[in-house]
């Protein structure tokens, strides 16, 4: 393994990113110079950035650095789709320990060049530093759209339609998989120190968790997908959305976004909910309510949006797109229509990584 500190941060940089060719004639400049150049002579820019935590985030004792780095292009690509737009650019700046390698990173970049290579990304630049307290990443997606191409959150309208492409939860039930696949190996090692048992903790060294039949779910909740499949199908059916997001903390919050920045209320019907069978059996096995794990659990990265309802045949045409509810007047709330007919209150209760 090569030490970090034998290259440097400039080293690093030039050993990361030397095969890098800019595919978009937007990049006039990438890597290598003090700002990358862009050109945008005719297009509105889309700029979004995020920041990833280790310990807040994700777990580097189940998450492999090249899955981290895919999933942290995909989430930061899923923005600019969720505007109506085209990504174009990446930048990402890494915080680093000393634990980590130059091999380490160049898992990590092996990921995310391959998130951006499915969407035709740039990586452009951007900045590495010491960590004192483990990994942070930070992705920032530049994209372009049509002034008149622009979706934002505030457009949803009485009447429309609320659409949700994908299944929902599944990512949330991944997470729960392996949090408790987690929590029973350190279970066993702590035991096996209690007993002063070598062989048993050597045997653990490679212990491997069971996930047969439950594959789905780790790849939602490791890789993580921006569907921008789903807008490329919107525009070829003629369809543009009044108002969208992606769901990345809970279809419940995403809802309650659009709802107060459009003055507008919902009925969501929960048996129309898209719903994959192995989160519904996994939820079952966890004693978990399969419904409130698709409304709160987050990271689905699947496009929440509204549509008027003359698009109604359109969007039923479409594949993997679910009509899940309307759009109604303010004074009328966000209701959640149960499957015996019951209404409820729908609150947001999706991810909040500040509570």
């Amino acid at each position: 393994m090569t030490d970090i500190a034998k290259l440097g941060e400039f080293g690093l940089i030039r050993h990361l990113t030397e095969g890098l060719k800019p595919k978009n004639a937007s990049t006039r400049r990438g890597v290598g110079d003090d700002c990358a150049v862009l050109h945008y002579p005719d297009k509105e820019v889309l700029l979004t950035t995020d920041m990833l935590m280790e310990g807040v985030h994700f777990d580097l004792t189940y998450t492999d650095l090249r899955h981290l780095g895919y999933k942290s292009a995909q989430v930061n690509i899923s923005d600019i789709f969720a505007m109506n737009g085209t990504p174009r650019q990446l930048t990402v700046s890494l915080a680093l320990s000393k634990r980590f390698t130059v091999e380490d990173m160049e898992e990590f970049y092996a990921g995310l060049q391959a998130a951006c290579d499915r969407w035709g990304v740039d990586i452009v630049g951007g900045d590495t530093t010491s960590s004192f307290t483990g990994l942070a990443i930070s992705v920032t997606c530049i994209g372009e759209a049509a002034d008149d191409e622009i979706v934002y959150r505030d457009g949803a309208r009485d009447t429309d339609l609320v659409c949700v492409s994908g299944d929902l939860g599944a990512a949330y039930m991944g997470l729960q998989l392996l949090e408790r696949e987690k929590s029973v190996y350190y279970q066993q090692v702590d035991e096996a120190k209690r007993r002063g048992d070598k062989k048993a903790l050597q045997e653990l060294a490679h212990f491997q968790p069971d996930f047969a039949g439950k594959e789905y779910l780790l790849q939602r909740q490791l890789e993580g997908m921006a569907r921008g499949d789903i807008t490329a199908r919107l525009r070829e059916a003629g369809v543009r959305p009044t108002a969208m997001m992606d769901i990345s903390d809970g279809l419940s919050s995403e809802l309650a976004h659009i709802c107060t920045q459009s003055h507008a209320g919902c009925r969501i019907y929960e048996k129309n909910l898209p719903i994959d069978y192995q989160t519904a059996i996994m939820a079952e096995e966890l004693g978990l309510n399969v419904t409130t794990c698709a409304l709160n659990g987050g990271e689905d990265y699947e496009l929440l949006f509204t549509v008027p309802i003359g698009d109604l045949e359109k969007v039923q045409a479409m594949q993997d797109v679910k009509l899940i509810g309307h759009i109604t007047k303010e004074g009328l709330g966000r209701v959640l229509v149960a499957r015996d007919g019951g209404e409820f209150e729908l609150k947001a209760q999706g991810w909040n990584p500040l509570a």
